[in-house]
């Protein structure tokens, strides 16, 4: 059976430390977050690795993460551009990046298989990419049964400020029933408070809530299906200029219009990331601690 591949997004990367080279390393031989991503995913049993980059951080890529993976792992990267494998022109007002969702039918070309999609600056857990992979290896290329990787809330927040996530509900199959997207969820006098997208309401939450982290398992079905999202996206002429198509809003409407289901796998892997320069000391010494206890070896590219 084929290897499933991971796509990792990474358009967006070092955009808030002022480019690709100024991420600071959190390993102790330079690795970044996305080498641990790498590794977990070969270590699992992932046949291919294939970034999602802009044109213009290409040669910055190359030499900061690119040449440093070993020869022996397949990897390419692709690029996400306003114009890359778009089913319309694109407006002649439109300057900003089109989202997550049109970052995946990038890799359209390249992937022919079951696939996991992940960010670049976000660490998912050594045990993760194990736990998704009975799924994949029963996925059939015309599926349109996805999955995903259920996190807990509490373990995906930052100590530093608000994060936005994705909380989701599932039924009693674990079948995703709706993902609601919070554009700020922080921890305010010890709750957890939390504010819907285009909403200035507050919620308290529980932090059990399964969240996502944008680690989906996806097939090659799928790209058909965002082709179709942004051709109904674009029929809104509000959306045209700035609004961006997110991964997580185009699959609760597939699931909404019964076009598609949504595993929901628990996972009991702790997410984190430097959502803030205040994060770095808490994540390089979280590897630390990995690297101590055998889970990682350093370096790591040895």
């Amino acid at each position: 059976m084929k290897k499933p591949a991971l796509v990792i997004m990474a358009a967006g990367m070092g955009s808030r430390y002022g480019g690709i080279k100024q991420i600071e390393p959190v390993g102790e031989h330079g690795e970044v977050i996305l080498d641990y991503s790498v590794f977990d995913a070969v270590r699992a049993g992932f046949g291919k690795i294939v970034f999602i980059i802009r044109k213009d951080l290409e040669k910055d890529f190359k030499e900061a993460v690119f040449d440093r993976i070993p020869s022996s792992i397949d990897v390419e990267y692709v690029f996400q551009e306003l114009d890359s494998e778009l089913p319309f022109d694109v407006p002649l007002n439109r300057t900003k990046p089109w989202g997550t969702a049109h970052a995946v039918l990038c890799t359209a070309s390249v992937i022919d298989g079951p696939f996991v999609v992940i960010n670049a600056d976000d660490y998912y857990g050594s045990a993760v990419f194990s736990d998704v992979m009975p799924f994949l290896q029963n996925m059939g290329t015309d599926s349109t049964d996805y999955a995903m990787a259920g996190y807990t809330l509490r373990k995906t927040l930052s100590e530093h400020g608000y994060v936005s996530r994705g909380v989701c509900q599932a039924d009693s199959k674990n079948l995703l029933t709706s993902i609601v997207e919070y554009e700020k969820i922080e921890i305010i006098d010890g709750k957890i408070v939390a504010k819907r997208l285009k909403s200035d309401s507050s919620e308290i939450m529980t932090g059990a809530e399964p969240t996502s982290m944008n680690f989906f398992c996806l097939g090659p079905a799928f790209f058909d299906k965002i082709r179709e999202g942004l051709k109904e996206f674009l029929a809104d002429k509000e959306n045209l200029a700035k609004t961006e198509i997110y991964l997580p809003i185009l699959l609760d409407t597939l699931i909404n219009k019964n076009e598609a289901t949504v595993e929901v796998i628990p996972t009991e892997s702790s997410w984190f990331g430097m959502t803030y320069k205040e994060d770095s000391p808490i994540v390089k010494k979280a590897f630390k601690n990995l690297i101590d206890q055998g889970i990682y070896p350093s370096p790591l590219w040895g």
